[in-house]
């Protein structure tokens, strides 16, 4: 079955890593129950500064920071969007904003994707 997922590319400053990872175990919940099939977050393990491109390079990483990419996953775009309305309307999230988030939120990047193969 095709499904939809929305991926995301995020600079995190070491020193605010386990904030981030409230964050993003409250978020991860709050869009699982609104109907997300799955929530996935990784920090970078194996990546290097390429030449041209690499993840570093993408959100112009700081040396006190690391990458962190992440991605969920929902059965379509339709359902992607009522899924993303519901948990942006959450009152949990009541507070988070562009001034107050453990990342610089002018560096991460994200969009949606259709699968195309999917095994």
């Amino acid at each position: 079955m095709a499904k939809y997922v929305d991926a995301f590319v995020i600079p995190v400053p070491k020193r605010k890593l386990d904030e981030y990872r409230k964050l993003a175990r409250k978020a991860g919940k709050i869009w699982k129950e609104h109907g997300a099939l799955s929530y996935t977050e990784c920090i970078a393990d194996d990546v290097t500064k390429g030449k041209l491109t690499s993840y570093p390079r993408s959100v112009q990483l700081k040396r006190n920071e690391v990458v962190i990419v992440a991605w969920t996953v929902y059965k379509s775009r339709a359902h992607r969007d009522r899924v993303n309305a519901k948990a942006m309307a959450d009152p949990r999230l009541a507070g988070y904003n562009a001034n107050n988030m453990p990342f610089d939120p002018k560096r991460f990047f994200w969009g949606g994707f259709r699968s195309i193969v999917d095994m």
